[in-house]
């Protein structure tokens, strides 16, 4: 063989639809075959979706993925290369088969991963340092994601003779994942193997798949790239000369990058959370302030205006700019704006508490129920109509409990909940600035301009705002990327200029929080450490860095 045609199947599987993801391979094996393509390759995991996590332990699961395979391998059609779980005797892996007339190979998973949202040691056993497969005269490497990210596998394959590295993947994104896939295949890039890297596409509960498949040349040269955020099929074409195998593709989409790629992963996870659960669109409130407004702007573009409904709840506290507010960015973004007033349940609450709090002054707990109230609100119009329930809240207000539980924390996903509150306005600049619409929304303006510039309010009292109880958002989102993404200690933050006591402040507030978190609906990964996957912190917690 000297020529080769290798389509890249960057597809968005379902976890645990086993027979949908098969009918996926099918559709796209036929695709590529009337395309001219010798073999078609599927991301990691891809029939049974990735991660499955505990859904592995199951023998049921995995005994019908292998049947699936079975299936796949007794079908006419060109080669594949497939992730699946596999088992053999009392070990189950995380594999890739080669189907070719039949299984003509399979190689399992060498270095689990177990860190950040990892866990594969949880639920997989470590295969051997993979070897190559011989197929039509070539020695492929097939090196499962974690694999080429480490040493030992691409070095172990090359020292074998491979020709070709072709590795399946399931690498979630977040802000750094360029640099971090660039500098960890540059640990092995001078035994000058060409690469195809297939990655998975969309939403998987708390993570999202950017897709962005590529290849490159034995030299590091990238001949191929795939888009970002979307599905794909691609095509390299390979050319065996003296020099080795060499490739060129048409497929060279842009690389996207920061807030273009936050709101296209958040955009991507609500959707896919939203679809793939069944839910025929989502309801949320609508406060006129900036969280309801850029969760409604990213539920518009992610699913159409037509499926977002956006809930106005005042109270005898809303300001005049409050309704005016949330009824222009709900009109600007074109989906449907009620208003449903919370007062009466508000005073009803107040009266059927009379005698209990009778001799105590009002405080957060007339505040909290106002915010309940709220809950119950979109709670019910859930329960009867079926719309998903969207939460608001941003990362900085999860991080120090500056929200109500079974109040405005209620929802079945959060699209803003790894995203600071100054990201937020940021995100809201980046949003009004496009002229070419980024979503299913309309272009442009969609998010007030007041909205982004006037003082954050709960208005859950009078002239309330939220640093009342705060810092300043910049200062306060410093400190908790200190703490929180970084893990560093009061010192190493006050060197950044933070007062000591505030650091102290906020750490203690972070920790008490934990309760809140654990109660709090899942939102997608887009920084270096979410709440929920990433980081695992006791409820029950005595530890504070300052005494």
């Amino acid at each position: 063989m000297t020529k080769l045609r290798i389509a890249s199947a960057q597809l968005n599987p379902i976890v645990g639809d086993i027979a949908g993801n098969l009918d996926r391979a099918r559709q796209a094996r036929i695709e590529a075959k009337a395309n001219g393509a010798d073999l078609i390759v599927f991301p990691e995991l891809f029939i049974l979706g990735y991660p499955p996590e505990d859904l592995v332990l199951k023998p049921a699961a995995v005994t019908a993925c292998m049947e699936a395979i079975e299936t796949l391998a007794g079908e006419d059609g060109i080669p594949i290369l497939i992730g699946t779980p596999w088992r053999e005797e009392s070990c189950t892996y995380n594999g890739v088969v080669l189907i070719d007339d039949g299984i003509e190979a399979i190689r399992f998973k060498h270095d689990l991963p177990n860190y950040a949202v990892f866990d594969e040691k949880r639920v997989f056993a470590a295969g051997p340092v993979p070897q190559p497969v011989d197929w039509r005269g070539l020695k492929l490497g097939l090196p499962i994601c974690e694999d080429i990210w480490l040493e030992a596998a691409p070095r172990a394959l090359a020292a074998a003779g491979a020709d070709f590295f072709i590795s399946i993947n399931g690498s979630p994104w977040r802000r750094s994942i360029e640099a971090e896939r660039t500098g960890a295949f540059a640990k092995w890039r001078d035994i000058n193997v060409p690469l195809v890297f297939v990655n998975q596409v969309g939403g998987q509960d708390e993570l999202v798949f950017d897709g962005a498949s590529f290849a490159w040349n034995p030299d590091g040269l990238e001949v191929q790239r795939l888009p970002g955020f979307e599905e794909a099929l691609a095509y390299s074409d390979w050319e065996k000369t003296a020099a080795g195998w060499t490739g060129t593709s048409e497929a060279k989409a842009p690389i996207f990058t920061g807030l273009e790629a936050d709101w296209n992963a958040m955009c991507l996870a609500l959707g896919d959370y939203v679809n793939k659960n069944g839910f025929p669109g989502v309801v949320l409130g609508m406060s006129g302030g900036i969280d309801s407004a850029i969760s409604a702007a990213i539920a518009a573009d992610a699913l159409g205006p037509d499926r977002v409904w956006a809930v106005m709840m005042p109270s005898k506290y809303t300001s005049d700019h409050s309704f005016e507010d949330a009824k222009a960015c709900a009109e600007a973004l074109g989906v449907r704006y009620d208003i449903i007033d919370v007062e009466p349940a508000i005073a009803a609450m107040g009266d059927i508490l009379a005698d209990a709090f009778k001799g105590r002054d009002a405080d957060t707990t007339e505040e909290n129920i106002q915010s309940r109230m709220r809950g119950v609100v979109l709670m019910a119009l859930s329960n009867k109509f079926g719309q998903m329930v969207l939460s608001t809240g941003n990362k900085s207000e999860m991080a120090v409990g500056y929200a109500t539980l079974y109040g405005d924390m209620n929802g079945g996903y959060n699209a803003l909940k790894d995203v600071y509150k100054t990201d937020a306005y940021r995100l809201a600049r980046w949003r009004n600035e496009q002229n070419s619409a980024p979503g299913l929304a309309p272009a442009g303006a969609v998010i007030p301009e007041r909205i982004i510039t006037k003082t954050p309010s709960a208005e859950l009292k009078p002239d309330q705002t939220d640093q009342d109880s705060l810092p300043d958002y910049d200062v306060l989102d410093e400190i908790l990327t200190g703490l929180v993404e970084n893990e560093h200690g009061p010192a190493e933050i006050a060197a950044q200029g933070h007062d000591p006591k505030l650091i102290a402040r906020i750490e203690n507030m972070l920790y008490r929080a934990e309760y809140k978190r654990r109660q709090a609906p899942p939102g997608v990964k887009i920084g270096r450490k979410n709440f929920g996957r990433d980081r695992r912190y006791p409820i029950t917690n005595k530890f504070r860095s300052v005494k």
